[in-house]
């Protein structure tokens, strides 16, 4: 017998209607012999909708209770789908982050998981029931209510299948797969069959949204065989995982993101300690920086430019405020305008001039590179956004990823 872990996101439980078919999945799999422990986001757009409403109130909710209130939403996804699969005739239990044994540091909003004791969760199965676990949220060491972050689900369920040393984790969502490109902008993506940790991790961190970035660092970090498939039909899905036979093309997908905003610091000092003090602020913030820019240095000055995340700007702002007539420049900007596409494949180490390629091709749609940051298998570019679209379906084009179907029809 099998121990797998299911992970549901909102649109997969997003009424009562797919509750009760993900219920029916759930037992199909408990009915052909495997212990099953599911995980589940909150229902459609209840986090938006909580979160919008916090924000009529003030725009900088207090951390601690924005954790409460958020972590609603999966309480309510995990006990109606206990309830429909106890309806079912199957027996389910269903537990908060906290009540599954889901232990983080202190910082509300972006918690990291340090510890999993899954007590309860062994006890329930050895009971012979489905278990269904609230994901996204946890407990601190200081014993709050914490939430892991946007897509944070997904790292509730690869921590515990590590935990509970499940066979493989299974990542249920509104699309069949990892794909070639966004196929909302290249209607003839092409569905991976299979894809290393490395790519993923790069993939998931330039944009590739169908799992969060942290969550495929802990597959990798504990060996945890993770799938993607959709909840609304039997499709094979992608295998994400290492000593798999992967695929022999150069590239592995165009990935873009149009979720990140350009600071640029204008005329700073260009002396030891100023980069340090910049960036320790930032990150003491709990801001990520994505890609940084700093220009040739005139008569002892210079700019320093970089990204990060839109939902960050304003900590970013009122940090800025502050810190640049600290470190005595001048000003600072902000360019909300870019987007970021990027280039993921383990077969670039062994192939030159695929970065040429890139930007041959960006040259020939008339779009300006304004950075560039790369890895061994990476190649990311930031432009302005309203050129995104054009330039994935051309990247995608030139590298030649298509495959034989329109997957958005």
């Amino acid at each position: 017998m099998s121990l797998v872990v299911q992970k549901y996101g909102g649109s997969s439980v997003g009424d009562t209607d797919r509750i009760r078919r993900v219920a029916e999945r759930i037992v199909r799999s408990k009915e052909a012999g495997h212990d099953v422990v599911v995980v589940v986001s909150a229902m459609g757009d209840t986090t938006d909708d909580l979160l919008a409403k916090a924000q009529e109130l003030t725009p900088l909710p207090e951390p601690r209770e924005m954790d409460l209130l958020l972590t609603a939403g999966e309480r309510i996804s995990m006990s109606l789908l206990a309830i429909a699969v106890n309806a079912m005739g199957h027996k389910a239990a269903s537990y908060t982050g906290s009540q599954a044994g889901i232990i983080t540091d202190t910082e509300h909003g972006k918690a990291k998981i340090v510890d999993v004791r899954p007590g309860r969760i062994r006890e329930a199965l050895d009971e012979g029931s489905v278990v269904i676990v609230a994901g996204f949220q946890g407990v601190s060491t200081t014993y709050d209510v914490t939430t892991l972050g946007r897509g944070g689900s997904d790292t509730t369920a690869v921590a515990l299948a590590a935990a509970v040393e499940a066979d493989y984790c299974e990542i249920y969502t509104d699309v069949e797969g990892i794909y070639t490109a966004d196929p909302r902008i290249v209607p003839n993506a092409r569905k991976l069959d299979a894809v290393s940790f490395e790519e993923m991790l790069e993939l998931a961190a330039s944009g590739a949204r169908v799992l969060q970035l942290r969550s495929v660092e802990y597959a990798r970090r504990q060996n945890v065989p993770l799938v993607v498939r959709s909840s609304f039909n039997d499709e094979p899905g992608t295998w994400i995982k290492e000593g798999t036979d992967m695929e022999d093309a150069i590239i592995s997908g165009v990935a873009h993101d149009d979720g990140e905003a350009k600071v640029t610091i204008v005329n700073v000092p260009d002396k030891p300690g100023v980069a340090s003090r910049i960036f320790r602020s930032v990150a003491d913030e709990g801001i990520n920086v994505d890609m940084i820019v700093q220009n040739v240095s005139h008569d002892g000055r210079t700019d320093m430019s970089f990204t990060v995340p839109v939902a960050d700007l304003p900590r970013l702002r009122a940090l800025a405020d502050h810190l640049v007539p600290e470190i005595e420049a001048d000003s600072y900007t902000v360019d909300e305008g870019i987007a970021k596409i990027s280039l993921v494949g383990a077969g670039m180490r062994s192939h030159p001039g695929v970065a040429a390629d890139m930007f041959d091709v960006l040259a020939e749609e008339g779009i300006n590179i304004e950075m560039i940051s790369t890895s061994s298998i990476r190649i990311s570019c930031v432009i302005r956004s309203d050129d995104i679209e054009k330039a994935v379906r051309a990247i995608h084009a030139k590298f030649e990823l298509a495959g034989t179907e329109d997957v958005s029809a």
